[in-house]
């Protein structure tokens, strides 16, 4: 009787065994799939974290780009300022040249008295005047 008792209580501790083994390897199938979801998840905001750099970085060196034009650009007028400072104070400015326009004076007349060039005289009567 002792041996069938023992028997049973074996074969009842094997069966809750099996049943928790089961449901152990169904937690973990499951565990496993949301980890690989997780996983995806994470991967496709890695790469749309990376585009936005790349965009970032690029649009970056384009500034960088650009700035340095620019730079270029603006390197020169430091002197050309000094320059038009130290011209001969006997020469017209370009706002008395616009006077002399408003007056009637010719593209010639501007170019002798103020000093303009020639371009600078006929861009002077076509903006202040004669035409």
């Amino acid at each position: 009787m002792i041996l069938e008792v023992a028997v049973i209580f074996l074969a009842v501790l094997w069966v809750v065994t099996i049943a928790m083994f089961m449901g152990h390897t169904k937690r973990q199938r499951t565990l496993a799939t949301q980890q690989v979801e997780a996983d995806s998840l994470r991967d496709q905001r890695i790469r749309e974290l990376a585009r936005r750099l790349e965009n970032y970085q690029g649009g970056t060196i384009r500034m960088g780009e650009e700035l340095h034009e620019l730079r270029a650009t603006v390197a020169p007028l430091p002197d050309k300022i000094t320059i038009l400072e130290q011209r001969d104070p006997s020469t017209l400015s370009f706002a008395q040249a616009a006077r002399l326009v408003t007056m009637g004076a010719s593209v010639d007349e501007l170019t002798q008295s103020c000093g303009l060039t020639q371009a600078e005289a006929q861009l002077m009567t076509k903006m202040h005047g004669n035409g």
